[in-house]
């Protein structure tokens, strides 16, 4: 019996970045240490340092030219600027070896100032390289992809891309999905997914929010009959934000839903159902020590015209290594959907990212 396995573990990760840190070179190091007072830095929540120089404050969003990083849109309350004059109080006043010292990690965070500092390579030219062709856009591409030969072969593969703009009052989300899956070469799932979110936050507590979501299953099976789909959900809400904190955000609230399902196998006269559906929502974000966080949405549907019902819940855990390398562990289930057609699921993935 053979098993093969080509999914991203933990320790692959701290081997790579090992690396990268050997990579960096002292003489690279020494050569910062010289430029480092005449720098202004950008420092973020959890420690991380980036040196270049802050462009401008404008509607709340800090503009700060990175060395290394290029061009960063950062919120202002997530995060601030130490200027040139302070910051070189407290770098070392020449590099009197080709090695500096060793500057001490604070506790807790794991090494992760090294390890950016030292982040070199492919990923961080593919980060460098997504931030140059989706900015002023923040984001995320991650990818997931195994092989197992046993009793049975299996092939997975999924891509994920997410985008995101946050102002005072808005935020803007959109992603995109592969996954595919392939079982003693019968396919057994094959869908594109697209969604989107408009949110806008009142002074007080509510907000209102507009989610599209678009869904194209080419593999799809309800009995075992073939019934591949496209499934348009267009969900518009409010709520109300309980919780609105720096390390962790609970908003609710309630949404009117319109599906509208064209079938690929069925007859051109019934290829097409349209309906209507009320639902209740909670959201969660969670910061976590240890550069982690956790998001959560989850659904219940209840259509008062027809009494019937149905709920998907999605949960996702994000792990930072750096600036630019995450893994997440996400967990997908819908049972019930409301437009009668869809497939029900029930997913687990470990994901690979590049952050930008």
């Amino acid at each position: 019996m053979t098993r093969v396995l080509l999914n991203f573990h933990p320790r692959f990760l701290l081997v790579a970045l090992l690396l990268a840190l050997a990579g960096g070179g002292p003489g690279r190091a020494a050569e910062a240490a010289v430029t480092a007072a005449a720098r202004d830095v950008l420092v973020y929540p959890d420690g991380d340092r980036v040196q270049g120089r802050l462009v401008e404050r404008t509607g709340g969003i800090l503009v700060f030219q990175s060395d290394r990083f290029g061009l960063l849109r950062v919120p202002a309350d997530t995060a601030k600027v130490i200027p040139a004059a302070k910051s070189a109080g407290t770098a070392p006043a020449a590099a009197v070896a080709s090695v500096p010292a060793a500057v001490p990690v604070p506790a807790g965070a794991g090494g992760e100032n090294a390890a950016s500092a030292g982040e070199t390579g492919g990923f961080a030219q593919l980060a460098a390289w997504l931030r140059a062709g989706f900015k002023p856009w923040t984001g995320r591409f991650a990818f997931s992809t195994e092989v197992v030969t046993d009793s049975t072969e299996r092939n997975n593969l999924s891509l994920d891309l997410q985008l995101q703009r946050k102002w005072r009052t808005n935020e803007v989300q959109l992603k995109a999905r592969y996954d595919f899956s392939q079982t003693e070469g019968r396919t057994t799932a094959d869908l594109v997914k697209t969604d989107g979110l408009l949110r806008h936050d009142f002074r007080k507590k509510g907000f209102m929010l507009y989610r599209p979501v678009l869904e194209w299953s080419r593999a799809s099976f309800r009995s075992g009959v073939p019934s591949d789909y496209v499934l348009l959900q267009q969900e518009l809400g409010a709520g109300l934000n309980l919780l609105s904190k720096d390390k962790y955000k609970v908003r609710t609230g309630v949404s009117e839903n319109l599906f509208d399902v064209w079938s690929l196998v069925a007859d051109p006269a019934d290829d097409h159902s349209s309906r209507t559906t009320e639902s209740a929502f909670v959201e969660n974000e969670l910061k976590l020590p240890w550069s982690l966080l956790m998001v959560q949405r989850g659904v219940y549907y209840y259509s008062v015209s027809s009494q019937d019902g149905g709920w998907e819940n999605r949960v996702e855990l994000t792990k930072k290594f750096t600036k630019t390398l995450s893994t997440a562990l996400r967990h997908e289930m819908r049972r019930g959907s409301p437009d009668g057609r869809a497939q029900d699921y029930d997913r687990l993935k470990l994901l690979f990212g590049v952050d930008f």
